[in-house]
């Protein structure tokens, strides 16, 4: 009797193990960035916590791109969004180890200044001191400043390097003219307001951009998935990109039920702050032909080192 039971137990573990590889095996890890690159994986997130989604996800968040890169490297994470120049330079370093599916957000940079010195045009920054995180924005600023024949402004993308410390120096009137991405924008003039500071969203780099590049090309978020991953799985992608694609859309469809989704799965703190945010945030989802178009296009303008130290091949480029 002992021994069938024990038998009974051993079967029970086995099958427990089973299927508990199965599950983990079954399992899309995804992550993806806190801020405007994760906005768009609010809904589906909060599909999958409320067993409303059609896949089994595992969702991690991070705050750097560096360790979502990493995951991606590891092999611990199966999809990742990412911004546009680091997925490139994953491409470069895994020798086409990663492919973007689609784009989720488009520009996100705006020129900020005090109220009594707004501007109309990137001319007008002419003999200016202009801060700027360092990194992406530096570059893209960097890029739209030459080809817009704007050569006498003193870019400064190491005093506040950070974003962060960028809004908040913004905030409390220690800068004339900074770029600063959503949301820390809407932050930054939401602080300033009670500081008894008024500041103006003077330009929005996108359109800016789109004046001297080929239109919509200013391309800075994309979600990617490891090449292995892609091949083994093709109906989980095709799935993926179908619920990703309807996160998006709810969640640019209606600012304020968006806003409160990025609130309630951790992507960003402040509701109200997401909410006001994203009609700035340019989210998008653009696959195939046109995402390959638009980005390729943006990568062109990049410094070689920000993505790699070369442009990706078309493999690159997912087109199913």
């Amino acid at each position: 009797m002992k021994k069938t039971i024990a038998m009974l137990l051993a079967c029970l573990l086995l099958c427990a193990t089973f299927i508990s590889c199965r599950r983990t095996e079954d399992t899309v890890r995804v992550y993806t960035l806190t801020g405007t690159t994760g906005f768009g994986m609010a809904k589906l997130m909060d599909d999958a916590a409320n067993g409303n989604a059609q896949l089994s996800y595992q969702f991690t968040k991070e705050t750097d791109p560096t360790l979502v890169r990493d995951a991606i490297l590891s092999g611990d994470a199966d999809i990742a969004a990412l911004p546009t120049n680091v997925a490139a330079a994953l491409y470069n370093a895994t020798n086409g180890g990663v492919k973007v599916l689609a784009l989720n957000t488009k520009g996100v940079l705006h020129l900020i200044t005090k109220a009594e010195l707004a501007v109309t045009a990137l001319s007008e920054l002419s003999g200016k001191t202009l801060y700027c995180p360092a990194q992406n924005p530096a570059f893209i600023t960097a890029a739209l400043l030459e080809k817009a024949g704007v050569t006498n402004v003193m870019l400064d993308s190491t005093t506040y390097a950070k974003a962060e410390e960028l809004r908040e120096a913004v905030a409390n009137g220690y800068v004339d003219y900074a770029i600063l991405p959503e949301p820390m924008v809407t932050i930054a003039v939401n602080v300033a307001r009670q500081n008894d500071l008024q500041l103006t969203i003077s330009l929005d780099l996108t359109a800016e951009w789109s004046k001297y590049f080929p239109s919509n090309s200013l391309v800075q978020g994309c979600v990617v998935a490891r090449s292995e991953f892609i091949e083994q799985h093709p109906k989980e992608i095709t799935t993926f990109l179908t619920e990703y694609a309807a996160s998006i859309a709810y969640v640019t469809k209606d600012y304020v039920k968006g806003g409160d989704v990025i609130a309630r799965t951790g992507i960003f703190s402040a509701a109200a702050v997401a909410q006001n945010a994203l009609p700035r945030c340019n989210l998008c989802y653009i696959s195939g032909t046109e995402m390959q178009a638009a980005l390729s296009s943006f990568l062109a303008e990049m410094p070689l080192a920000s993505i790699g130290g070369a442009l990706p091949n078309e493999d690159f480029y997912y087109l199913p």
